[in-house]
């Protein structure tokens, strides 16, 4: 697989940013945590030394406050759409004591009165509750027909799916299809194919997401790695063995490395998108996405690591 894309610009992340209120079983408390897909990817990119920023949107309610507090705190540069309905996105995750792994339940809210790509974009990324939950979604995939029409530019979305707020499977297909129309690398775990295609194997959906028109499909498969699909090549890597403490944020740290590694310098002194050109390149890009995911495991709520952590860890595989 290869590209041509070498235009100079940064990478841009449209999506929603919540309030993860934690819950814990068999403990009696809950802990507000903001975050929210998106907003987490866009963190992980920002650690991992990449141009990038956040459009989104919170309303000016008490989870909206915690929102802006934390953004601001981060030093991300963050792009604030006005919100139709006014209200912030909290999300409802109970966390298993005993195995870390976390499941979600969602207060949604995804109204953006615009999304202004602008045109120093070469890579969009999106995915989550920002491509479902209307009126928002409609506008998502405007904007990445318009970035994945563009000479130079490209697309990344990562589905992460969640039944919660589209429990119709046809239509949670049906939004993810069209997506795929639009995107040049999706990524997915076993749990979001196993849910949107139940009667298949998730990797044979992954295959036959790469029949819409992306060039790379990565599937991840929790602690058993990740397998790189391009329509030439398949990949997998494993993943390393962790104590978790919890699963909060791994796969948007694994999307963060993903597309830190699909964006860089290139031999003229141009930066952009550069899809992996061999299984070997998809190999090394794949292989750190799985120690950045193994890596935010490690610490409680959605943690990405930073560039010399990542790159330490790494180096020890």
């Amino acid at each position: 697989m290869t590209t041509d894309t070498t235009t100079d610009g940064r990478i841009i992340v449209v999506g929603e940013s919540l309030v993860d209120l934690v819950w814990r079983t068999g403990a009696d408390t809950v802990r507000p945590a903001p975050g929210g897909s998106p907003a987490n990817v866009a963190i992980g990119l920002h650690r991992l030394g990449r141009p990038v920023a956040l459009i989104t949107c919170w309303g000016d309610d008490p989870p909206g406050v915690l929102v802006a507090r934390y953004l601001t705190g981060t030093g991300l540069d963050v792009r604030r759409a006005p919100a139709a309905d006014g209200r912030t996105t909290v999300a409802l995750a109970y966390v298993d004591a005993a195995s870390g792994s976390a499941t979600y339940d969602f207060l949604a809210s995804w109204a953006p009165e615009s999304i202004p790509v602008g045109e120093d974009t070469a890579l969009l990324h999106t995915g989550s509750l920002a491509v479902v939950v209307e009126p928002g979604a409609e506008q998502v995939l405007a904007a990445c027909r318009d970035v994945h029409g563009r000479p130079g530019r490209a697309v990344a979305v990562d589905l992460n799916v969640r039944p919660a707020v589209q429990p119709d499977r046809a239509a949670y297909r049906t939004a993810v299809e069209r997506l795929a129309a639009v995107a040049d690398v999706v990524k997915a775990s076993d749990e979001d194919l196993g849910w949107l295609w139940p009667d298949q194997d998730p990797a044979v959906s992954a295959r036959a997401l790469l029949g819409h028109g992306p060039r790379l499909v990565v599937l991840t498969r929790g602690a058993a790695g990740a397998t790189g699909f391009t329509p030439a090549a398949e990949v997998s890597v494993p993943a390393p063995e962790v104590t978790v403490a919890d699963t909060i944020g791994a796969g948007d740290a694994f999307q963060s490395a993903l597309l830190a590694g699909l964006f860089g310098p290139h031999p003229d002194g141009s930066t952009g998108v550069r899809l992996p050109s061999g299984p070997r390149e998809l190999e090394r890009v794949l292989r750190a996405c799985v120690v950045a995911g193994a890596l935010a495991t490690t610490r409680p709520g959605a943690q990405p690591p930073t560039a010399d952590e990542l790159r330490e860890a790494t180096a020890l595989r």
